[in-house]
């Protein structure tokens, strides 16, 4: 699974020009399950995302997590993350999982995150949408995990 972390001090999904959710700080994860992905991959990714220590401490020092600082995570799926632009400029998206089993895996890990922290929101699976945030920083990672 493939993901981008924002830390944000607010965003927010809207839908057709409606608002369908938003978080004040925390994380803006971008997820993309890609063909193979599993169960396991899925928490995995979760669990580092939920451990990274991207907020600062009394110091400054980025050495606490989302968790750490009770922030939200706003869940959003992003197919295109899986893109590969090696054979031109227009992105193939084969390594992307299917549609079905990127919403399976999708759903599983916003499930999964819900059971380990409080404020957990979502985007809309397959929907076009308008994310909105405040990249606080910037602070963006991307993660990977097989």
């Amino acid at each position: 699974m493939i993901s981008v972390v924002q830390r944000v001090s607010q965003a927010r999904v809207a839908v057709d020009g409606a608002t369908v959710s938003e978080i004040g700080a925390g994380l803006l994860v971008l997820v993309c399950a890609e063909r193979g992905d599993g169960q396991a991959q899925a928490d995995k990714l979760l669990a580092k995302i939920l451990k990274l220590r991207i907020f600062g401490d009394e110091n400054g020092k980025m050495n606490r997590s989302v968790q750490d600082i009770g922030g939200g995570l706003l869940v959003v799926s992003q197919f295109t993350l899986a893109a590969d632009t090696s054979g031109g400029n227009r992105p193939s998206f084969t390594n992307a999982a299917a549609p079905d089993e990127g919403r399976r895996l999708y759903d599983y890990f916003v499930a999964q995150a819900r059971a380990l922290h409080p404020v957990v929101r979502t985007g809309e699976f397959a929907a076009h949408m308008q994310v909105q945030l405040v990249n606080d920083g910037p602070v963006t990672i991307p993660l990977r995990v097989n």
